[in-house]
C-alpha cells in the first residue's frame, strides 16, 4: 500500500482555485442576471421576452467549468464577448434600468474572461514546471547492489 501523501495548497493552486471559483461564479451571475433581467427586472416586454433565451448558451460550459476542463475555460473566454458586446450596446442605447443591468453584464463578462485567461495561464505554467522537476532518486539503501 501506498500512503496518501497530502500536502497544504501551494501559491500556485491556490491561484488555480480562486480563478476557477470566480470563473464559474460570474458564469453563474450571467446566467441569474440574464434570466431577471429578461424576466422580471426589465423585459422587453411586460410579463417577460423570449430574450431569456440568451442565457442558454451560458449553460452548456458549466459543466465543464465544474469538471475542470482546460479547454472549457479556453472557448468560454472566446464566447463571453457575445455578451460583453451585447451588454456595451444595451448599456448606452437603453433606458434605466435596463442600462445598469447591462454594465452589470459588462462587468461579470470582463471578470469571467479575466479569470479563464488567467486560470489556463497557472495551468499551464504548473504543467511546464512539473515536467521540468527532476525525478527524486532512490535512497541509497534501495540502490541495486549489482551496480
Amino acid at each position: 500500500m501506498n500512503p496518501t501523501i497530502t500536502s497544504p495548497l501551494t501559491p500556485a493552486t491556490t491561484g488555480v482555485a480562486l480563478t476557477r471559483i470566480l470563473a464559474v461564479g460570474s458564469l453563474l451571475g450571467l446566467i441569474v442576471l440574464g434570466l431577471a433581467w429578461e424576466l422580471l427586472l426589465a423585459p422587453l416586454r411586460p410579463g417577460g421576452s423570449w430574450l431569456a433565451l440568451k442565457v442558454l448558451p451560458l449553460c452548456v460550459p458549466l459543466a465543464g467549468l465544474l469538471r475542470n476542463r482546460m479547454y472549457t475555460y479556453r472557448w468560454v473566454s472566446l464566447l463571453v464577448w457575445l455578451y460583453f458586446t451585447e451588454g456595451a450596446v444595451r448599456a448606452y442605447s437603453d433606458a434605466a434600468p435596463s442600462n445598469y443591468l447591462a454594465m452589470v453584464e459588462v462587468f461579470l463578462c470582463l471578470t469571467l474572461f479575466t479569470a479563464c485567461a488567467l486560470h489556463v495561464r497557472l495551468r499551464l505554467k504548473n504543467a511546464a514546471k512539473a515536467a521540468n522537476t527532476p525525478l527524486e532518486t532512490a535512497p541509497a539503501s534501495h540502490a541495486d547492489p549489482a551496480l
